[in-house]
C-alpha cells in the first residue's frame, strides 16, 4: 500500500445529480477495494487504474481541514449539508495515523454546520465526542453500510473492511450517545445476497443494533466497475456469469421490474421490525446566533 501526502487546494466538492449538493474526502482511493465499488466508474472516467490496482495507493490530504475551515468562513458558504465519505471511507486505515476526518468533522461542529457521513467502519466510535458536540449545534446523520451480514459474501465481496456485525455495534454506541446512524443496506446483489433470509437477517439484527432507518439498493455496473465486478464474479461465483451479464446487458441499472421487487421487500421487512428512530437521548441542535438574533427581532 501507498500513501501519497498531497495538499489540496479545496475541500468542498460541488455535486451534481445526488440528493446533497456538497462533499468531502480526505482520502483518495480507498484500501477497502470492495469489488463492486462504483467510485471505479470515475477512476476510469478520469483516466485512472479502476481494476486491481486501484485501492493500492492513497492519496492523503494532508492539509484538508485547514482548507475546510477556510472554506466554511467565506461569507459566500451558506451553511448547507455536506456529505463525507461520497467517493471514499472518510474511516479507511489511513485515518487511524492520520486523523483527517477527525480533524474536518471539528471543523464542521465548530462552525455548526450539518453533515452526513457514510462508512464501513467502526473507528468512527473513536470520534464520538465530537459527533455528539456537533449533533448538539447542527443536524448529523450517520449510515453504516451493511449490504450483507453473509459471511461468505462479505469476504469475497469487501475483501479490505472491518466484519459487517462490528459496523452493527458501532451503531448501537451512536445511537446510545443520541446519534442518528442508519443502514445503508446496498449494493444488494441479485442471485448472491438477495434471499429473503438474507435481507431479513439484515433488517432484523439493524434493528436489534438501534438503528435509527434504513434503506436499500442493488448493484449498478458502470463501465469500470462492472469489468471488475465481472472478473471477481467469474473467479467467486462462476455459476452467476452468465446470468449477471444477461441481467445487465449494456445497461448500468438491473431493469426496475427485477430491483423494485428486492427494494419492496426491504421496506417490508423495515415496517415488519419497526425499523425507526428509537434513541432514547435525542440531541436536538441549538440555534445558531444569526438564528437568534433573528428570534429577537
Amino acid at each position: 500500500m501507498e500513501y501519497r501526502e498531497d495538499p489540496c487546494r479545496s475541500a468542498l466538492n460541488r455535486v451534481k445529480g445526488m440528493g446533497f449538493h456538497w462533499s468531502l474526502n480526505p482520502y483518495m482511493g480507498c484500501a477497502h477495494r470492495c469489488t463492486f465499488c462504483y467510485v471505479r466508474a470515475f477512476e476510469l472516467r478520469a483516466d485512472r487504474p479502476f481494476d486491481e490496482r486501484y485501492g493500492r495507493s492513497i492519496r492523503v490530504k494532508v492539509n484538508i481541514a485547514e482548507v475546510l475551515r477556510r472554506e466554511l468562513a467565506r461569507p459566500s458558504w451558506e451553511g448547507e449539508t455536506v456529505a463525507i465519505g461520497a467517493a471514499t471511507d472518510p474511516y479507511q486505515p489511513a485515518e487511524g495515523r492520520y486523523k483527517l476526518t477527525r480533524a474536518c468533522l471539528e471543523a464542521l461542529r465548530d462552525t455548526s454546520n450539518p453533515f452526513s457521513l457514510i462508512t464501513r467502519s467502526p473507528m468512527i466510535v473513536r470520534d464520538l465526542d465530537v459527533l455528539v458536540d456537533a449533533a448538539k449545534r447542527a443536524e448529523v446523520g450517520i449510515v453504516f453500510s451493511v449490504p450483507t451480514l453473509d459471511e461468505d459474501v462479505w469476504r469475497r465481496t469487501e475483501p479490505g473492511t472491518p466484519p459487517p456485525q462490528r459496523r452493527l455495534d458501532a451503531i448501537r454506541r451512536l445511537v446510545d450517545a443520541g446519534i442518528e446512524a442508519g443502514v445503508g443496506m446496498a449494493p444488494i446483489l441479485p442471485g448472491i445476497s438477495d434471499r429473503p433470509d438474507q435481507l431479513e437477517r439484515v433488517v432484523r439484527s439493524a434493528r436489534e443494533a438501534g438503528a435509527t432507518s434504513i434503506w436499500a439498493n442493488v448493484l449498478y455496473l458502470r463501465p469500470g466497475t462492472r469489468e471488475h465486478f465481472l472478473e471477481a464474479l467469474a473467479r467467486d461465483w462462476p455459476e452467476e456469469l452468465q446470468r449477471y451479464e444477461h441481467l445487465y446487458g449494456n445497461r448500468a441499472y438491473l431493469p426496475r421490474k427485477l430491483g423494485e421487487p428486492i427494494r419492496a421487500l426491504v421496506a417490508e421487512l423495515r415496517a415488519k421490525h419497526g425499523i425507526r428512530d428509537r434513541r432514547r437521548v435525542k440531541l436536538r441542535p441549538e440555534p445558531r446566533p444569526e438564528q437568534l438574533m433573528l428570534l429577537r427581532k
